[in-house]
């Protein structure tokens, strides 16, 4: 099946509550961006997320931290497509050494895991399988 990452760096303007904490609504954002790709690379159309089925936040993300998220396709049908996603933190800050410490994470940490499904109309669908 076909994959998809998107890696980026949470901003001090994720972070919705005290402590640098970033909201976890952020990761369900990042992967609506991971399954739009998924369904332009499957279809070559954007289609329309429906519903996420299960959704586990499984550890705290904060500004500063590097965050890879990562889906695939899990089934297809004529016009919905099930999909998969986990969010993992790479990198994260060492503000106890300086301001712009970071480190490398040896083992990434899962903080978000999801499944959803999508609807690309059959109308839309350009890429044929």
């Amino acid at each position: 099946m076909t994959k998809s990452l998107i890696r980026m760096r949470m901003s001090s303007h994720d972070a919705h509550y005290g402590g640098n904490l970033v909201d976890g609504a952020k990761m369900l954002q990042l992967f609506g961006d991971v399954a739009t790709e998924l369904l332009i690379i499957n279809d070559g159309d954007e289609g329309l997320f429906c519903a996420y089925d299960n959704v586990e936040f499984l550890a705290p993300v904060f500004a500063g931290d590097y965050i890879e998220a990562v889906g695939e396709i899990t089934s297809v049908g004529n016009s919905s497509r099930k999909m998969k996603f986990e969010a993992r933190k790479v990198i994260a800050p060492r503000t106890d050494i300086s301001a712009s410490a970071a480190d490398v994470l040896a083992e990434p940490i899962v903080v978000c895991r999801a499944t959803g499904t999508c609807v690309v109309p059959k109308d839309c669908q350009r890429i044929k399988h």
